[in-house]
């Protein structure tokens, strides 16, 4: 494996070696990639080419149910097709929330260690600074300088600072990325969004044409795949969609395919998704569906119901868009002949949400206007049809059960609800036999390791002449191949929600609530609390917490 250049001298290696790696490129752009600099860069994988590209895909507030192939009725073609040919997790996880998934996803470290413990609010705390530090790498910093080409698009979210004036040294050019173009925002409207950049500057949405930010991140996304095939370099691809978290907003025509589709409601949605998870082995038969999160009402108890139906309609749009979207990436993949050397990885930053968009929210990624000048009705309104650029509303709890079913609660929380995530990989070179079911337990920690081991890049200690975490998470490879991964222990915390898994034990706690102990193998569903019955474990387990908490920064809420 290779490492990571460490600084030495008076002319630090991770500058030489992108100058040098330019240079060669002037001189020999016409030679293959194994003679460019690096030369380990040509070294082989498994025999089956140079080192593989890697498109790394993350939806937003996409529930596990969601997608066909994990059980959902939306038409996800592509993405089903994506594990049809590869291979589907069901025990993977995220950290409950936008941020510190991202944050999480992008170094290898738990989102504490990596300053990014809650949102984009500086505490004054190391672990809740609201921005990437100093003592973290992404992975594009390692892979760029490795030889990487590195490209980003779509939704960005782990810097606190989003002014135009800066200051930027979080903004993907300066965290790793050759290019980028997206929101350094998290939310926003689809049709206009306000916070949109490329590279460095905010530019706005085309004056001309109809814009829809979700096709935007995929024509660039393709268009960047051009750009990498061109250089004859590895790549890193991140498309990072801000779909289906809210605003409710999609085209007209594709709302229209859904529209009489969710009448029945979400208690009939919740046994059809759960009955067709069954089927295709993503969970199983011992894991009950749980029953409906207190202050869901049943829906024939439930008003508004024309509205209601609406908002699910226009989030499985949201979904559709996407899905449509990846399968024109997969397909330049395919023309431009990368796809058999090309690692694709597909999941979702939290489970699905249960927010309810108010009317008094702001924000500078919060249009009054629409592009075209008429005012945007802010808020879950009933009298207000969702889905057009002139509302801003989300679907709510009913519909965020459903989307997470089997599972208990949402976004945010640390229960399966929250942090179970679809996580689909595709490797042809490495991973021969597609449609396979994975069972061993990942997490997002687990990204940066395989893509570096992949690489052929050792983690460094030192990076850009500073300190860094040692990483956290392990490579998937065994797992890919159809090996057993190590056993680890793995931790949560976000607003207070914490857990922990060890083995087939979760202790989870819902803020500010006690502690609950499930058999996560017989009781995925966590409907069977087993604390009382078994103190001694609860005690060990939480212990460990407490280790883990005052290792990677972690606080108790509100402290």
């Amino acid at each position: 494996m290779r490492t990571v250049p460490k600084s030495t001298g008076s002319c630090p290696a991770y500058l030489l070696v992108p100058l040098l790696r330019r240079i060669a490129t002037l001189l020999v752009a016409s030679v293959p990639i194994c003679l460019s600099i690096p030369p380990a860069s040509c070294e082989e994988y498994p025999n089956k080419g140079s080192v593989p590209n890697i498109v790394l895909i993350l939806a937003d507030d996409l529930g596990f149910s969601d997608l066909g192939c994990y059980g959902g009725e939306i038409l996800t073609p592509n993405l089903d097709k994506l594990a049809k040919g590869g291979l589907r997790f069901t025990h993977f996880y995220n950290c409950g929330r936008g941020c510190p998934t991202r944050a999480a996803l992008l170094t290898g470290l738990y989102p504490h260690q990596a300053g990014l413990g809650h949102m984009m609010n500086d505490y004054r705390r190391p672990g809740y600074r609201g921005n990437l530090n100093k003592e973290c790498a992404t992975i594009a910093e390692l892979l760029q300088t490795a030889g990487y080409q590195t490209y980003a698009c779509g939704k960005w979210h782990v810097s606190r600072f989003i002014d135009s004036r800066g200051p930027k040294h979080n903004w993907p050019l300066q965290r790793g990325f050759d290019s980028f173009l997206g929101t350094i925002h998290g939310a926003g409207s689809y049709f206009d969004p306000v916070t949109l950049c490329r590279d460095d500057h905010f530019v706005g949405r085309p004056e001309q044409g109809e814009y829809y930010y979700t096709d935007a991140i995929s024509d660039r996304a393709a268009e960047y795949l051009e750009q990498a095939a061109r250089s004859r370099k590895p790549f890193f691809l991140y498309v990072a969609y801000s779909a289906p978290h809210w605003p409710l907003h999609a085209p007209e025509h594709v709302v229209a395919r859904y529209r009489a589709q969710y009448g029945v409601g979400w208690d009939e949605l919740r046994v059809a998704r759960y009955r067709r998870q069954l089927a295709l082995g993503v969970i199983e038969s011992k894991w009950p569906l749980s029953p409906r999160e207190p202050g869901v009402p049943a829906w024939v108890k439930t008003q508004h119901l024309r509205w209601q139906q609406e908002r699910m309609a226009v989030y499985a749009a949201q979904v559709d868009v996407m899905d449509r979207g990846i399968g024109r990436v997969l397909e330049k993949l395919r023309a431009l002949g990368l796809e058999q050397n090309t690692l694709v990885m597909f999941l979702s930053d939290n489970g699905a949400s249960a927010e309810e968009v108010g009317a008094h929210w702001q924000g500078p990624h919060i249009p009054k206007k629409t592009h075209d000048g008429r005012t945007v009705v802010l808020g879950n309104n009933p009298n207000v049809t969702p889905g057009p650029d002139s509302t801003y509303q989300s679907y709510g709890s009913g519909w965020a059960t459903a989307s997470n079913t089997p599972f208990r609660l949402f976004k945010h929380y640390a229960h399966e609800g929250g942090i179970a995530t679809p996580f689909i990989v595709r490797f042809p070179a490495a991973i021969p036999q597609g449609n396979r079911l994975v069972h061993e337990v990942g997490h997002v920690i687990d990204v940066m390791p395989t893509c570096l081991e992949l690489a052929k890049i050792t983690y460094p200690s030192i990076y850009a002449g500073r300190t860094i975490k040692p990483i956290e998470g392990q490579s998937l490879l065994p797992a890919l191949q159809g090996r057993t991964l190590a056993p680890r222990v793995l931790f949560w915390e976000h607003e207070g929600n914490r857990a922990v898994r060890d083995g087939k034990w979760k202790l989870v706690s819902r803020h500010p609530g006690p502690w609950e102990l499930y058999d996560i193998t017989a009781d995925r569903t966590e409907l069977n609390d087993l604390a009382e019955k078994f103190p001694v474990i609860v005690k060990d387990l939480a212990e460990s917490y407490e280790k883990w908490a005052q290792r990677c920064d972690v606080l108790p809420w509100g402290k």
